[in-house]
């Protein structure tokens, strides 16, 4: 499916000139509705019914300005709960409309129906959405563009026309049934059997040439692709052949522009870059392959394409030009790419901290009764798990952590997370095998309205070191550090950026390193912070920030919308 958005037509361009003098521009309220369906669709040769939104895969594309309103209607029609996440959008004081299941609200059962209401305030750039309801994102996710408000520009040369380019996953059976056959025998889920762009796997898959998607460019003009990492659990590496890009913004935050061959983009991030059609007329592959750190671990070693386009009439050679990706095992070349990220302007980065936390990720075993049963398939006859410091995070069941935290309920969740590792060790030496198997709970930590928090997201090497794409619900947050090792708190907070970090919403940690993040907690609410690799956030590798009210209405959590689906 290709989806080459024109910068403007004529009209709107036209409209934006006439607004450019009027001295404010009035918001819109845009209204949809999703319904949740299936669909059948044919890929790799076979026809399977996958879930979708309005019969859409991927799903709809919602543009929308700076400082607009949506009102989503989601109909559930489907057999299994669902939940839809709008990943990125702060929802300032509305963890109502943020939609994990369990976090901030209960499923809408089949046959139910929930409306999301939110307004975009103070965003702009390329976020997206999706279920955040097991693993039904596999094929229920969509972009969501928020383009300037009318009379202001982006911070570089209007493009000449934009493209989304959603990166996913393919499995050849049930995504559901993947999961569900892994969290039965504690083993790790079979991996995809393509990636995909637009919903496409490319020419290098069975009977999918006819349907590559294919991005009509002329020659000389700068185009800005809007790149979407919907995978469920791969890091990918993603290049255009003999097209260097220019990076412009990550998760809806615009940078530095910095020019490269080769983007990394996790599960969860978006990156934009601009590419100008300068070279001879012809065809050219982009593409996407695994950026894989677990040692040892399965993966997708395929590569989706697409097709970048010359417009006009000229002689194309038999098969488009092939682009140049990294090995899937590059770190170098994915540390030189985030490594260059940095903020657009001076950053308004905490530098007084309130809260110092260190957060220690990765994955474990528990141990069986019974080893090698068939609930214990795991490595040596155990079960996979992930925690972050020691606590493998248990949804609830019978309520949403928000909701009772809202109404003061109590026994759906403790307030004991804790905020550096239980037990100091070697984090990613050779850790003790007693150190292997996580304690479970549904664990929260309370943060203060207002306070400055820093959290060091400290990769471990228990069962293998892994590049973790963690993402905060509710809140971006600068990027002020990462290296390599264990996290020293004597002497690494030197190298510490404070000037220019990058902005984001998911970032991924170091293989066997640690990355520093900072904010200010001024969005009260239950927000979950997880990794976005969706096997691991089955396994546990997830908390929950409970952030208190401030003082006066403006800091607190407005009421539950009367609608919100029932537990």
């Amino acid at each position: 499916m290709e989806h080459l958005l024109k910068t403007k037509s004529l009209s709107s361009c036209f409209l934006l000139a006439i607004l450019v003098l009027i001295p404010f521009a009035i918001a819109e309220t845009h209204y949809h509705e999703f319904i949740v369906q299936r669909k059948p669709v044919k890929r790799l040769c076979k026809v399977h019914n996958i879930i979708t939104v309005n019969g859409q895969f991927p799903g709809p594309i919602l543009e929308v300005r700076n400082g607009d309103s949506l009102v989503i209607k989601v109909v559930n029609a489907v057999r299994y709960n669902v939940s839809l996440h709008w990943h990125g959008i702060k929802q300032l004081r509305n963890p109502w409309a943020d939609g994990p299941e369990f976090i901030t609200q209960c499923s809408i059962k089949p046959g139910g129906s929930y409306t999301y209401r939110f307004t975009i305030e103070d965003q702009e750039g390329t976020l997206w959405w999706h279920a955040h309801s097991r693993w039904l994102r596999a094929t229920v996710y969509g972009a969501l563009i928020i383009y300037p408000k009318m009379g202001s520009y982006y911070p570089f040369l209007m493009p000449k026309r934009e493209a989304s380019v959603l990166l996913g996953e393919w499995f050849d059976r049930d995504p559901m049934s993947v999961l569900r056959q892994a969290l039965l025998s504690g083993a790790a889920p079979n991996v995809s059997d393509a990636y995909t762009i637009n919903g496409q796997p490319g020419d290098f898959y069975r009977c999918s040439k006819k349907e590559t998607v294919r991005f009509g460019v002329n020659a000389g003009e700068t185009i800005l692709l809007r790149i979407v990492n919907s995978g469920l659990n791969q890091e990918l590496f993603f290049s255009v052949a003999n097209h260097p890009l220019t990076v412009v913004a990550v998760d809806a935050s615009y940078t530095k522009p910095f020019k490269t061959n080769v983007i990394m983009i996790g599960p969860g991030q978006t990156t934009d870059v601009l590419l100008t059609a300068n070279q001879p007329p012809a065809h050219y592959y982009m593409a996407a392959t695994a950026y894989n750190t677990a040692m040892n671990a399965s993966f997708d070693n395929t590569t989706t394409t697409a097709i970048l386009q010359y417009n006009n009439n000229y002689q194309q050679q038999p098969k488009p030009i092939l682009a140049q990706l990294p090995f899937f095992n590059d770190t170098p070349t994915s540390t030189r790419f985030t490594a260059q990220l940095r903020s657009l302007n001076r950053a308004n980065v905490p530098t007084q901290i309130d809260e110092s936390l260190l957060f220690t990720v990765g994955l474990g075993l528990i141990n069986c009764t019974n080893p090698n049963s068939p609930r214990c398939q795991g490595p040596n006859g155990t079960r996979f798990a992930a925690s972050i410091n020691n606590n493998s995070f248990v949804f609830p069941k019978s309520n949403s952590i928000m909701q009772a935290f809202y109404q003061g309920i109590p026994g759906v969740f403790t307030t004991d997370f804790p905020p550096v590792p239980p037990l100091q060790f070697d984090y990613t030496g050779n850790v003790s095998r007693g150190l292997w198997q996580p304690g479970r709970g549904t664990k929260t930590f309370r943060l203060r309205y207002g306070s400055s928090v820093q959290i060091v997201l400290q990769d471990t090497s228990i069962v293998t070191t892994e590049d973790h794409p963690m993402h905060l619900h509710g809140y971006h947050f600068y990027v002020v550090g990462s290296g390599f090792g264990n996290f020293n708190s004597a002497t690494d907070p030197a190298r510490f950026n404070l000037v220019d970090p990058p902005m984001r919403n998911t970032i991924g940690t170091p293989p066997g390193g640690w990355v520093a993040i900072r904010f200010v907690a001024d969005n009260p609410g239950a927000w979950l912070m997880h990794c976005h690799i969706d096997s691991h956030l089955a396994w546990g590798l997830a908390m929950v920030f409970l952030v208190e009210n401030g003082e006066g209405e403006m800091q607190s959590v407005l009421p539950p919308p009367p609608d919100l689906p029932p537990c």
